[in-house]
């Protein structure tokens, strides 16, 4: 399975309004988003975390360049800070295990 952890803090009063005007529709498709196995969101150190698991990485895809996630990935610059890591395992870290991976792995944007 292809697992997709994202770490995200709001810029600003606006960035924050926009932010979660996308960010609670698109957390509502990636639930029922055809290939999604598991999706949980947690805030860490002031970060909005998301914790996604996938059939495969093209199912993860397929979500990522469509509806209410492409708005955000289009406004992402204007509205956010954070990381992203992805990658493949058979199982699902604990918030702690995947935290750890996204401050060491995760590429910035």
């Amino acid at each position: 399975m292809y697992l997709s952890i994202t770490g995200l803090k709001p810029k600003g009063i606006w960035g924050f309004i926009r932010f979660w005007t996308l960010a609670i529709p698109s957390f509502s498709e990636a639930k029922s988003a055809k290939g999604n196995l598991y999706c949980a969101v947690k805030k860490i150190n002031g970060y909005n975390c998301t914790l996604s698991a996938w059939e495969n990485r093209e199912s993860m895809l397929s979500f990522m360049r469509n509806g209410f996630h492409l708005k955000a990935m289009k406004a992402f610059h204007s509205i956010a800070i954070g990381r992203t890591y992805g990658y493949e395992s058979d199982t699902i870290p604990s918030w702690e295990e995947a935290y750890k991976l996204l401050e060491s792995k995760g590429k910035n944007y």
